[in-house]
């Protein structure tokens, strides 16, 4: 058997599924080359999700150490004009990020 390439679709899909797998930080999404502004933003929206979500997990007991990774797809978000999703942000305490999070020093 002959191995197929993999189509930018397909990359496309699985950065979507697991952007940390896909990329390893926040600035190679920003780096690509071959996505758009709003595959980048998109990307970086769900990897901010997950973000949060581990950071909750963290605060709530379950182990893992400290990363800055959430602050640096903010500014990530941030540089590529990314406006917050405000309709997204519920009440939930993984929402509760200050707009000074993403702005940069």
């Amino acid at each position: 058997m002959t191995k197929t390439a993999k189509s930018p679709a397909t990359d496309l899909e699985k950065a979507l599924l697991n952007p940390e797998a896909a990329f390893g930080t926040p600035e190679a999404v920003v780096e690509h080359d071959g996505l758009t502004k709003a595959q980048k933003i998109d990307i970086l929206q769900r990897w901010e999700y997950d973000a949060k979500e581990t950071c909750v997990a963290v605060e709530e007991g379950m182990p893992g150490g400290q990363s800055d990774v959430l602050g640096r797809i903010l500014l990530a978000l941030h540089g590529l004009g990314a406006a917050r999703d405000l309709e997204q942000a519920g009440p939930s305490k993984q929402h509760g990020v200050p707009d000074s999070a993403v702005r940069p020093d």
